[in-house]
């Protein structure tokens, strides 16, 4: 017989209602179900902790944070101070630098979860999550078979929970290594090879200064505009001085002082093939989202001729790059630092709260967290950790309000109920 087990309690509560398909073990749980143990569904399990309403987490993989601790390169730190980084309820250790890095990051992350007994149940990949609107409530089916069935669902799985790689042309006859930077650990592997990193974000910056670090060749393609900014002015963190910045100027005015810093400091950065955009790069990030480069040294090797700059790529063939300016020229290896996607339109089956197109909350931040019929979602802010810790707050309040109200009426139902007579 088909059977829905109380998380809870730990007790198969047979209830053909609830249950799912019968090659499906459903599970019923009281509070929320957060899909993604990430940053930001630790943050949400924590915050909800606090308020008293316990929560199911389901990850994919087989640990916490595995974007940081499967997917990231070795080299990698936070590139914004720890006091911007930190989740609710519990900051960095005293003795971690400014930028933690990597390995103190996921450090980090294990303690909180430690601290808060967060404990995801790994390997639940989810297949498909939809509100039942006859029961009021959320199916949510992984690939273990196992349907989960819940009041509400925090969708956790961020804005980076698929690589994004770009069709090229000849691809297939290329012949070298070709990955993304979710691959790549280490630029010893390429030692003495000539390498093309294929984005000037953030990352794909850094791996050319990894890759110079590790005596290879890398040459950076750069088909749009990007500020790079240095990672600190006057002795404190660009992104610190802006935000206390942003307290007393208008926004216009803060873009153009950090740009003038930043002139001074780098120089023209256009005369090295690196233009700037027209929007400053505060309102660009509110706009778009688009993370202006905080230099940690590449510009430097790209100024002294170790890091070349490439146009876009027109095609490959055997070990060759054709790019759009006509230039042919020979690599060893090609490096996509193109980013990552949201993953949520192939699972979540809704289309009020996110966008189709990109995965993401059609409203804009901060109004972005709440949806309707008791959906959520927490860290699609394109404002980093900052912003992943107030969807959490305000997803954790919104909840407790909720299971207040409900434990509440509960109560009083049980009131109406006849008294035993002794």
């Amino acid at each position: 017989m088909e059977y829905c087990e109380r998380e809870q309690e730990g007790k198969r509560l047979h209830d053909p209602l609830i249950s799912g398909k019968k090659a499906e073990r459903c599970v019923w749980v009281p509070g929320p179900v957060i899909v993604g143990a990430g940053p930001s569904g630790l943050a949400a399990a924590a915050c909800l902790k606090e308020k008293g309403v316990a929560s199911v987490i389901l990850e994919r993989s087989n640990c916490i944070a595995s974007l940081w601790q499967l997917n990231t390169y070795d080299r990698l730190r936070l590139h914004l101070p720890k006091q911007f980084c930190q989740l609710p309820l519990m900051g960095f250790p005293s003795n971690f630098p400014t930028y933690p890095t990597k390995q103190q990051f996921i450090r980090y992350l294990e303690s909180y979860a430690e601290h808060f007994a967060i404990q995801p149940r790994f390997n639940e990949a989810v297949k498909e999550a939809e509100f039942d609107s006859s029961l009021g409530l959320w199916r949510v089916k992984t690939t273990t078979a196992t349907e989960f069935v819940c009041r509400w669902v925090i969708v956790a799985t961020g804005e980076n929970a698929e690589a994004v790689v770009p069709e090229i042309e000849g691809t297939g006859e290329f012949g070298g290594t070709i990955k993304h930077t979710s691959l790549y650990k280490c630029g010893g592997e390429f030692k003495g090879k000539k390498v093309l990193v294929v984005g000037c974000g953030n990352s794909g910056m850094e791996v050319c200064l990894d890759l110079c670090n590790h005596n290879a060749t890398p040459s950076l393609v750069v088909r749009d505009t990007v500020h790079i900014l240095p990672r600190e002015m006057l002795g404190k963190s660009t992104f610190g001085l802006s935000m206390w910045l942003l307290k007393w100027l208008p926004i216009q005015l803060v873009d153009r002082l950090l740009l003038i810093v930043s002139w001074l400091m780098l120089g023209n950065t256009s005369r090295f093939g690196l233009d700037r955009p027209l929007l400053g790069p505060l309102q660009l990030k509110n706009l778009s989202g688009k993370t202006p480069v905080l230099d940690v040294g590449t510009l430097a090797k790209i100024k002294s001729g170790h890091i070349m700059i490439r146009p876009g790529i027109k095609r490959l063939r055997r070990h060759t790059v054709e790019f759009v300016d006509g230039r042919i020229e020979k690599f060893d290896a090609i490096i996509f630092a193109t980013g990552y996607k949201s993953n949520v339109p192939y699972w979540l089956k809704e289309g009020d709260m996110f966008s189709k197109e990109d995965g993401y909350p059609k409203k804009p931040f901060p109004n972005g967290w709440k949806g309707e019929n008791g959906l959520y979602a927490v860290g699609f802010t394109k404002r980093g950790l900052l912003g992943a810790s107030m969807d959490a707050k305000n997803i954790a309040e919104d909840i407790e309000r909720c299971w207040k109200a409900e434990a509440k009426h509960s109560t009083f139902s049980l009131s109406l109920l006849p008294q035993s007579v002794s």
